[in-house]
């Protein structure tokens, strides 16, 4: 990685959906060199795909709540299993394994309280294994970034 790579990696983060011509322009490229420099990224696992961004208040989910979850055992078995009945559930949005008091740290997607307190009981709770967990309500975000790219 070079710091042409990086300024393709940014125009990409901020525009996606950029045309070959625009990255190229953008960091004094013509078209060939450029589309190769993308897909050597790719191929790598540099560039893990293209998405799209999601206005959650527009699609009725505009609360996050963060879920830290303890569990029972921390078998593989048990631990492979809470992964897969997570996958799952599609609200859960994220879902990391962490040090500290609890073992999982969820970030959720819902419309509201009532919206998160039909998740728990018909979701959640049926989850086998949890032995507790506690919910924080995402009140204002303050902050949210793509991974940022380091100057060359």
């Amino acid at each position: 990685m070079d710091k042409t790579d990086r300024k393709i990696l940014q125009v990409l983060q901020s525009n996606a959906r950029a045309s070959l011509q625009e990255i190229g322009q953008a960091v004094g490229l013509s078209h060939t060199p450029c589309w190769s420099r993308i897909k050597k990224m790719e191929e790598s696992g540099v560039i893990e795909g293209y998405t799209v961004r999601i206005n959650a208040a527009a699609l009725d989910l505009a609360d996050t709540v963060l879920v830290q979850v303890t569990l029972d055992s921390h078998s593989d078995n048990t631990l492979e299993k809470f992964g897969e009945t997570l996958a799952k559930i599609p609200e859960v949005i994220e879902a990391y394994l962490v040090s500290g008091d609890y073992d999982y740290l969820l970030r959720i997607a819902v419309s509201g309280t009532r919206d998160y307190e039909r998740l728990l009981r018909e979701r959640l709770y049926k989850i086998k294994g949890i032995r507790h967990s506690k919910s924080s309500f995402v009140l204002r975000t303050l902050k949210k970034a793509d991974l940022p790219l380091l100057p060359a």
